[in-house]
C-alpha cells in the first residue's frame, strides 16, 4: 500500500499542495487531470525525482519520503518509452538486471517469461528506432517489470499511441496487472481510459487533489464544477434549491423548476449527464418528473452518435445514436422535448 499524507512540493512556477492520497496493495490507481494540473509532478514524487517540501510518503508502512529513488522499489514508465537508442531491445530490457550485477544469460532468462507474456520475441534483436509506437511500449514495459518492482507508475503510457494500439495495450496492460497484483499507479488527462482502467479515481487540478472515488462515483457524483466538467457532465447549472412536494426538492435554473432528490437547500449545482436524457418530439407517458419542451440550437456529430443542444431555457446538451437523430428527423431551429429523472441529477 502507498500513503501520501499533506505531500507538498515546490517547483517555484508550480506547486503541489496537500495531496493526501491512499492507493490499496494491488490496486490499479488512476490519477486523472489536464495538463499543468501536477499528475506527473505528484508521480514523480513518489518516485523520489522531485523532493518533497512537506508531508509524507509511505510503502507498506515504511517512509520513502527521503529515500533514494533507486531504493524504492518502484518501476517508472513514461509516455516518450525513453528507451537506450543504442542497445538492442533485449539489451534495453535486461538493463535494469545487468546493472544490479546479473549475468547475460541469467538476466535473459529472468526476462523470457515477460518477453513471451507481451508477445515481444520476435522484436529482441532490434534497435528501438525500428519499432512502431505500440512495440515501444511493450519493450518499455518490460524493461521495468523484470526488476520485479513494488510498485509500477505510468505516466500517460497510452498518448502517443493511435486509437487502435491504444486500445491493445490499453488491456494488456490491465491483463498484466491482473496476472501479476501488482500496485499501479496510471497518470493519465483520458477520462474514458480512466474509467477502463482504474479501480479508483483521483482527479486533481491546479495542484490539489479534487476528488478520490470509483469511476462511478467521479462520473455520476462529481463533489465539485472542475471536476463535472472535467467528466464531460456538460449539464452543470447552478440555482436555489427549495423543498418541493413528498421527498423530491426543487432548483430553480432560469425560471425553469427541475426536480432532484437531495437534501441540501439554498444556492447550488446541479449536473445531469448526456446520455440520462431522453429526447423526444412529442411529450411521452413516464415516470421521469423532468420534461420540458425547448429549441433546438446547435447539433454536433460523432459520429455514430449525435450532441444536441437543447434551450429551455437552461439549455441541456442531450446524446442520441445517429439512427435515433435521423429517425426524429431533428434539426436546428426545431422543437424537441427532453425528459429526465430526478434522481438522474445530481446536486452538490
Amino acid at each position: 500500500m502507498i500513503k501520501i499524507k499533506d505531500l507538498c512540493v515546490d517547483l517555484g512556477d508550480f506547486n503541489l499542495q496537500d495531496a493526501t492520497l491512499e492507493v490499496r496493495e494491488g490496486e490499479y490507481f488512476i490519477i486523472l487531470g489536464p495538463t499543468g494540473a501536477g499528475k506527473t509532478v505528484l508521480l514523480e514524487t513518489i518516485a523520489g525525482l522531485y523532493p518533497a517540501k512537506s508531508g509524507r510518503i509511505w510503502l507498506n508502512d515504511i517512509e520513502l519520503t527521503k529515500v533514494e529513488p533507486e531504493k524504492r522499489g518502484i518501476a517508472f514508465v513514461y509516455q516518450d518509452y525513453v528507451l537506450f537508442p543504442h542497445l538492442s531491445v533485449i539489451d534495453n530490457i535486461t538493463f535494469g538486471l545487468r546493472q544490479r550485477g546479473v549475468s547475460k544469460r541469467e538476466a535473459r532468462a529472468e526476462a523470457q517469461w515477460l518477453i513471451e507474456l507481451l508477445g515481444i520475441s520476435h522484436l529482441l534483436k532490434r534497435k528501438p528506432d525500428t519499432l512502431s509506437g505500440g512495440e515501444k511500449q511493450k519493450v518499455a514495459l518490460a524493461r521495468a517489470l523484470v526488476v520485479k518492482p513494488d510498485v509500477m507508475l505510468f505516466d500517460e503510457p497510452l498518448s502517443a499511441l493511435d486509437p487502435q494500439t491504444r486500445d491493445g495495450v490499453q488491456r494488456e496492460l490491465r491483463e498484466i496487472h491482473d496476472r501479476l497484483n501488482l500496485t499501479t499507479i496510471h497518470v493519465t488527462h483520458d477520462f474514458e481510459e480512466a474509467v477502463s482502467l482504474g479501480d479508483r479515481i483521483a482527479v486533481i487540478g491546479d495542484g490539489r487533489i479534487l476528488q478520490v472515488g470509483t469511476a462511478e462515483e467521479v462520473f455520476r457524483q462529481p463533489n465539485s464544477e472542475f471536476v463535472a466538467r472535467f467528466a464531460m457532465t456538460r449539464n452543470i447549472f447552478f440555482g436555489d434549491v427549495q423543498r418541493g412536494d413528498d421527498d423530491y426538492a426543487i432548483i430553480d435554473v432560469e425560471g425553469t423548476q427541475i426536480c432532484v432528490i437531495t437534501d441540501l437547500r439554498g444556492k447550488r449545482h446541479a449536473s445531469v449527464r448526456p446520455e440520462d436524457i431522453l429526447l423526444s418530439t412529442q411529450p411521452f407517458l413516464s415516470s421521469a418528473r423532468n420534461t420540458f419542451k425547448g429549441t433546438i440550437t446547435h447539433v454536433s456529430s460523432k459520429g455514430s452518435t449525435v450532441y444536441l443542444s437543447i434551450n429551455v431555457p437552461p439549455e441541456f446538451v442531450c446524446l442520441v445514436t445517429r439512427h435515433s437523430y435521423e429517425e426524429m428527423d431533428l434539426r436546428e431551429g426545431g422543437e424537441a422535448y427532453v425528459t429526465f429523472k430526478a434522481s438522474a441529477v445530481h446536486v452538490f
